[in-house]
């Protein structure tokens, strides 16, 4: 595919919430220009963005895809993203990708929250976009009382460029506002009827287009004065005015159609071509947050192809057949395949590899990709999602993504153990695929521990890691990583002494603990004097000591912040050893710290939870039920940002309690805040619970 000049590029991502019918128009949008022979069918899973098995059985996109055709010698690169909250990832990291946005509502679900949020993040990245109202046959009411609410919950102006003709099952056609025509199509069919407008439509069609034509002047004073002067604005008047508009961000023309009956496709193909950007008018805004990478100055290009090659690694694909395949959107200069590339996020150099155009899962080879373009190249070895690669002579790097942290964790055990390789193997390919998705193996609990952003996202991982790498696991609840403490001081004597038939074992010491501050870990001291223990067996005590923390005497946990101090011992000039002074510094901390008041720590995690304003006392209540503190709220748009500190073990399945209050229009995000003493009840409870499992590995 030969995308020719920058200005003949369009690169477009649909964007929307579960169920809109994004894959659906993505396959009309296909269709009707041609690249393919038929549409395909979501609940049929034949559709060219749903191509992997999970999606296909689920009907619903977990994962961005690519469809690249051509549309009235234009060059198109649409992107159809996942309306599912679990994979908004995906979704955040097409966005860098594009130079604009369509927002698909559904007439029959209207608005819903996870829209105004995605569109909070186009706003930020400054993207036009245009409205498509999909399945109008379905619409419970007027499509002037939806494009009402959608202009409220967007907080924009929407205008319609469409009026849909007929409604319900008698819907059948679109009225092209500015043109005062019909236009008519068949569900099978990619060829547009144009018809005269039915007399029914002519006033509201002509009162939208007063609108336009208002809109488009008041973008230019020329315009402006022409329109108020009473003359007539000509329709490439018109058309630079609209775009000028859209591109500005002042306006959301509005289309609407069937994607299932090919209805209003034509329309929205033409007002991608006509009131989008192309990436020679968009090209340098990705450069004013860019940087040298090595941090020195920002960087100035205006995203040209004669200048150096920057571009940004938007998506990681292992495939089974073509191997490792990143997605790049080009900013500037060009890319020749099979070229050395420059990793400067990562500092390394890659080799290069075959460069490709997508549509779904096909690959189509080709020479070069340059500036403007979106493609992929094949078998980079280190570059992940989020990597800026570039020219080495003038390296640059764009800021991170921007993307949302995992949130529910889950424990994984391998069903055979002969599998226990193949599981972290295949982990970790999945976590390159999807950078939401955290593995970690928890030293403390022994555990290896899969996070995300929610319950599906886990469940998705589990049977791709299963259909991909043929290993299936069982998932528990992981176990909470508490620690163990002391509250006073306390000192304890250590003896190993052991008499054989040769040399014995006799090691002496000493300790003294100290309680420190929170966070403030082990500090060792020796204060031996006189020799009582000889210089090279304080590293054994050291050592002893250090091994004894690992399971402290409540319930086994891990012991932190205190400060063991040896001062006194003795020794035998043949028997004692670094291994009898190891064991006697472990007998002996435990003697002291049994005495100094032990107590249990637990994790504490800072949440903040964003949710719409009717929910807020529910889930501060909800927050104080989990022996949370509540720190502060704070109004953020449309939404309320609730902060709270909240000990961990009362938040391994908030995910589902969060949805479940808010009817899954909130989302939340945590981390480690540090830890602090457990409750003496709940601390029994956990004491009782962690002697009762060792007891029963035993």
């Amino acid at each position: 595919m030969s995308a020719g000049p920058g200005a003949v590029i369009r690169n477009v991502a649909l964007v929307s919430y579960t169920g809109a019918g994004k894959t659906s128009l993505a396959e009309a949008l296909a269709f009707g220009a041609g690249a393919i022979p038929a549409p395909g069918s979501v609940s049929l899973g034949t559709t060219l963005s749903d191509f992997e098995p999970e999606e296909q059985h689920r009907q619903h996109s977990f994962s961005t895809a690519l469809l690249q055709f051509s549309y009235q010698h234009h060059t198109l690169s649409i992107l159809d993203t996942p309306g599912e909250r679990n994979f908004q990832g995906e979704t955040l990291a097409a966005l860098r990708a594009v130079d604009a946005v369509i927002v698909v509502v559904n007439a029959a679900m209207g608005i819903r929250p996870q829209l105004t949020r995605l569109w909070e993040h186009v706003r930020l990245l400054k993207l036009p976009g245009l409205l498509f109202v999909t399945d109008v046959e379905q619409a419970q009411g007027p499509l002037d009382s939806l494009i009402r609410d959608c202009a409220e919950a967007l907080d924009t102006v929407a205008l319609p460029l469409v009026l849909p003709v007929g409604q319900g099952e008698q819907f059948d056609a679109v009225a092209d506002v500015l043109a005062g025509s019909m236009l008519k199509s068949g569900p099978e069919s990619n060829r547009v009827q144009t018809l005269p407008l039915p007399e029914a439509c002519a006033a509201s069609v002509a009162e939208a287009k007063r609108q336009l034509i208002e809109a488009a002047a008041v973008t230019d004073d020329a315009l402006l004065e022409a329109y108020l002067g009473g003359g007539e604005l000509s329709m490439d008047q018109i058309h630079r005015g609209l775009a000028a508009a859209v591109q500005s961000g002042r306006m959301l023309p509005v289309l609407c159609g069937s994607a299932v009956r090919q209805i209003g496709i034509q329309s929205l193909l033409d007002a991608i071509v006509r009131f989008l950007p192309a990436p020679t008018e968009r090209q340098a805004e990705p450069f004013a947050q860019a940087a040298h990478s090595n941090g020195s100055a920002p960087v100035s290009r205006q995203g040209l192809p004669d200048e150096k090659f920057a571009a940004l690694a938007f998506k990681t694909i292992i495939d089974p057949f073509m191997g490792r395949m990143t997605y790049v959107r080009v900013y500037s200069g060009s890319l020749q395949a099979d070229t050395p590339i420059f990793n400067a996020s990562r500092q390394v150099r890659e080799r290069g590899g075959h460069l490709f155009t997508v549509i779904g899962k096909k690959y189509q080879s080709v020479p070069t990709l340059t500036a403007g373009q979106i493609g992929a190249i094949g078998k980079l070895k280190d570059t992940q999602t989020g990597d800026t690669l570039c020219d080495e002579t003038e390296p640059v790097l764009f800021p991170a993504l921007s993307l949302p942290r995992p949130v529910l964790s889950y424990a994984l055990e391998p069903k055979s153990k002969a599998d226990i390789e193949k599981v972290s193997l295949g982990l970790h390919k999945l976590v390159e695929e999807d950078p939401t998705l955290a593995l970690l193996r928890n030293d403390e609990t022994k555990e290896l521990v899969l996070s995300g952003l929610g319950q599906v996202h886990i469940d998705v991982a589990v049977e791709r890691l299963r259909r991909k790498y043929g290993v299936e696991v069982e998932l528990h609840t992981p176990r909470v990583p508490y620690k163990e403490t002391i509250r006073s001081a306390a000192s304890a004597q250590g003896k190993y002494k052991k008499q054989t038939g040769g040399h014995g074992q006799y090691g002496d010491c000493w300790l003294q603990l100290t309680p420190l501050e929170r966070g403030a870990g082990f500090k060792f001291e020796n204060k031996i004097v006189g020799g009582a223990i000889p210089r090279n067996f304080i590293p054994a005590v050291e050592k002893g000591v250090v091994e004894a923390m690992h399971e402290g005497v409540l319930a086994g946990f891990p012991v932190v912040d205190l400060q063991v101090t040896v001062y006194d011992g003795s020794y035998h000039v043949v028997d004692s050893s670094e291994l009898a002074f190891k064991i006697a510094a472990s007998m002996g901390f435990k003697k002291a710290m049994e005495a100094a008041h032990p107590i249990l720590l637990e994790p504490l995690m800072h949440v903040e939870v964003s949710c719409p304003d009717e929910f807020v006392g529910a889930v501060i209540g909800d927050l104080n039920g989990r022996r949370g503190r509540i720190i502060t709220v704070t109004a953020k748009g449309h939404t309320e940002s609730i902060e709270a500190i909240v000990p961990l073990a009362e938040m391994l399945r908030y995910a589902s309690s969060l949805n479940g209050l808010t009817g899954g229009r909130a989302d939340y995000a945590m981390e480690l805040a540090g830890y602090e003493e457990v409750p003496r009840d709940q601390a029994a409870k956990v004491i009782e619970e962690a002697k009762a499992s060792r007891h029963a590995v035993a």
